[in-house]
Parts: C-alpha cells; structure tokens; sequence
C-alpha cells in the first residue's frame, strides 16, 4: 500500500473504507493489515446482532457492574492468575476470596482449609468430585480393595458439567430421578443407590431447572442412616454455583454448608450471584484431608515453584481482582441488600405470573431468585410455552422454555433468572409484555377451558 493509499484510508469515513465497503473472508485471514478503528467497527457490528445481556433472563451469569469495576478490569485484564510469582499481590488477593468464603460458609478453620479460584463452577465441580474420587481410591488401596467402579449419587436434575465430569474422569453417575413427589434430591430412596464404590453425593444449592435447594441436612441425615446400617461413610459435595451466595445473605439459619459434618467441599461461581463478569469459579475443602496431596500440582514456572489446584492454567488475574473488589465494595450488608433485592424481583415477577389464567408455578423465586412456571394441563392445545419463548424474543427478552428432568420430561415449564440490573420497574415492562403475548396467542387459541378442565401441579 502506498503513502497516499494509507493516507486516504485514515482520512476516510469508517464506513467507506475496505472491509466495510468489501466483504472480507470469514474462514480465512485477510491478506492486508486494516486500522483498528476499522477492525474495531466491523466487530462491533457483528456483536451488534446478538440480544441484549441485561434482558437474557436465561442466564445466571452476572450482566453488570459499576463503573470501578469495569476500569478495574481494563487495567488488570493482562494478568496470568497462574504467574504467581510475577504477580503475588494478585495471589495474595485470592488466597483472601477463598478464605472469605470459608468463613462465610462457616469453616470450621479456615487456616486448615485449602481452596482455590477457577474459571467457573464447572471447573470448580469437576475438582470437587475428582478430590471425592481421589480420597475414595486411597481409602479403598489403603484397605486392599479394587479401585474399579467408582460411582456418584447425584439428581437427574444437575447441571451438565457434572455429566461432562463422569464422563471424563470416568465415574458411574448414579442419577436418582425427580418426580412431582420429589422434585430434587432429598434423600428418598438413598440407600439404592449408595454402596461400597460410592464416592460422593452430591447436594445443589439452586437447581438448575427451578431454583430449589436440596435439603443438605435431610440429606446427610439419610447418610448417618446409610452409615449406621452398612458401615459406608460417604461424603457429600455442595454445588452451591448459585445459591453458596444467596443462603448466607438472606436465609442465614438455614444449615447447608460446613455446618453439616458431612460436607467435604463446596464450590460457587463467582460470575452467578457472586456478581462479577465471566469467568471465576470457587472451591473450599474442609480442611487439607479433604484434598489429596495428589491433586496438587507442583512446577517450576518463571523461577519458581508454582503449586497449582486448577485444571485451567493460564487464565485471566482480573475477575479474581473484581470478586475482591465486590467483597469490598459490598461487605455482608451490601450482598444482603443485591441479593435480596433480586429475591423480591422475582418473587413480584412469580406472584403475577401465577395470577395470568394458562400457568400455574412450579417454583417462585424463594430460595434463590429463579422460578419457573408451567401450562395448567389441559390448558389449551394450540399453543405452547415455545410460542410465548418466540413471541417475547421479538421484544427482545430471552426467557427459556424447555422440559425437565428425564421421569418429568413431558413437562414443559418456563424460567425467570433474575440477577442484579433486573430493577422492578424492568420487571413491570416485562409483566407487560408477557401480558400481551400471551393475550395475542389466546386469541388463536378459541374458546377458553372451563376451570374443571384444569389440574393443579403438586409443588
């Protein structure tokens, strides 16, 4: 390119310039260099055609924060969290958020506890039932027993990353099926499906599809029982990516965490109701028996030795310095105030939805601010909770439908996460909303059900 080529370039409008004015190749590099004010415009407007993050009522994941916080992590954003040795201040700050944690989810000890970040409770999960299947073979070689066929007690209703975590460190999950009677894990039927090769149970603390805690203590109340018959002691492992950050703030008497003996570790995600941009994840031990000396990796990297816990290596510093941030700007009182603030969105969100004629609840918004609702059956078989989904997509609000768990798969329900930036004047647009779509599709729909066609849903 010429000097009076580059030269125009820069003084042309971004939108007549090549790439703009030109298709470029999508499967290839271009053979040229562009301005970066070129290559920056021509991104933004691709990113332009995905929906808006604040009105993704679908996700968990956080969608906001202030402004510090967003200058903070365009200033740190270049930081290795692995680089401990470059960057120690950052090291020391997240040895401080798990500790924090620890107490918060009252550690007996936190100076014997050991924890670590990751880049989100997936990874978090995946460390937890690897440490229980870890503890589990040394315990079974120590007693001169096989180590083959080690399972994991967990509800059909889990997360996919505990699916990916059986897969791939090759573990039997042993799914215990909901039902309308018993909508999540409660330790039902406990004792068929534990036994000598079990490595863990697993406990959600704000189930996926609906929101609901798994009794921790019922729970482990069965696992005493299980104990006390047979002899197996079996620990439990808190998934807690939602609700590890809601129960302490706003259902503080409710006992979950290392309160219950039985609990080994608990994880969280520290971009759900941790309140910081994607990714940061969470996990606690007990204490350092709770983690095999084996899972701790040891390297020289840049001079020195870097022990490491996480499966990720590289990664970014930046969200452990913005979850620090949060626990300082916060403090108890702040995150009570957010958290609760969401739980009251989503329970006003619930209570009207409830009173609008096809639905009826399935959860509302009680534990952690996530609730879900169904058709009444026998409603009307001309629309559906897909039809609403498409319907309030094209006002711009993303609120899922889909079926639940295996035994429940013919029921189709549809969720509401409400995360911090969900204000209930956002709330009351959205009720408006849904009132019109769902107006519109009754109107294709005939002659409304007489109230003895419907049925109530058992909660």
């Amino acid at each position: 390119m010429s000097d009076n080529d580059y030269d125009r370039m820069i003084l042309s409008p971004v939108f007549d310039r090549n790439g703009e004015t030109t298709s470029l190749p999508r499967h290839e590099l271009p053979d040229a260099m562009m301005l970066p004010s070129t290559a920056y415009q021509i991104v933004h407007d691709q990113a332009m055609l995905d929906g808006n993050s604040r009105l993704n009522l679908a996700t968990f994941v956080s969608t906001y924060m202030d402004k510090e916080a967003k200058l903070l992590y365009a200033q740190t954003v270049d930081k290795n969290m692995i680089d401990k040795d470059e960057y120690p201040a950052t090291a020391e700050i997240e040895d401080r958020c798990w500790r924090i944690l620890g107490n918060l989810w009252h550690n007996p000890d936190v100076e014997q506890a050991i924890g670590t970040s990751t880049i989100g409770s997936s990874e978090a999960c995946m460390l937890g039932g690897l440490a229980l299947k870890r503890r589990w073979q040394g315990r079974r070689k120590a007693e001169g027993k096989s180590t083959e066929s080690p399972n994991i007690v967990l509800s059909t209703a889990v997360q996919v990353c505990w699916e990916k975590f059986c897969n791939y460190f090759e573990v039997e999950p042993r799914w215990v099926p909901i039902t309308e009677d018993h909508l999540f894990l409660d330790g039902h039927d406990l004792e068929k499906y534990v036994d000598e090769n079990t490595i863990g149970v697993v406990a959600i603390m704000g189930q996926t599809y609906t929101g609901a805690y798994e009794p921790v203590k019922e729970i482990a109340a069965k696992l005493d029982q299980i104990q006390s018959d047979t002899g197996l002691d079996v620990n439990i492992h808190i998934d807690g990516a939602s609700g590890a950050m809601i129960a302490p703030f706003c259902q503080p008497d409710l006992e979950w965490d290392f309160r219950v003996d039985r609990v080994a570790s608990i994880s969280t995600s520290g971009h759900k109701f941790g309140l910081v941009y994607p990714g940061v994840g969470w996990i606690v031990w007990r204490d350092q028996g709770a983690l095999p000396e084996s899972m701790i990796f040891h390297c020289a990297y840049l001079g020195g030795d870097m022990p490491t816990l996480a499966l990720n290596f590289s990664r970014p510093g930046s969200q452990v310095l913005l979850q620090y941030y949060q626990f300082l700007r916060l403090g108890r009182e702040g995150y009570r105030a957010v958290q609760q603030g969401s739980l009251n969105v989503a329970q006003h969100l619930s209570s009207a939805i409830a009173e609008i004629g096809p639905f009826e609840l399935v959860s509302k918004g009680d534990t952690i601010p996530v609730f879900a609702w169904r058709m009444k059956p026998g409603y009307t078989d001309t629309w559906t909770l897909y039809d609403l989904q498409d319907r309030l997509r094209m006002k711009g609000w993303q609120v899922p439908a889909y079926p639940l768990a295996d035994d429940l798969a013919e029921v189709t329900v549809q969720r509401i996460v409400v995360r911090a930036g969900l204000s209930m004047d956002l709330a009351n647009a959205l009720l408006d909303d849904l009132r019109t779509e769902v107006e519109f599709l009754e109107k294709l729909s005939g002659p409304m059900p007489h109230e003895g066609q419907t049925a109530a849903f058992h909660h």
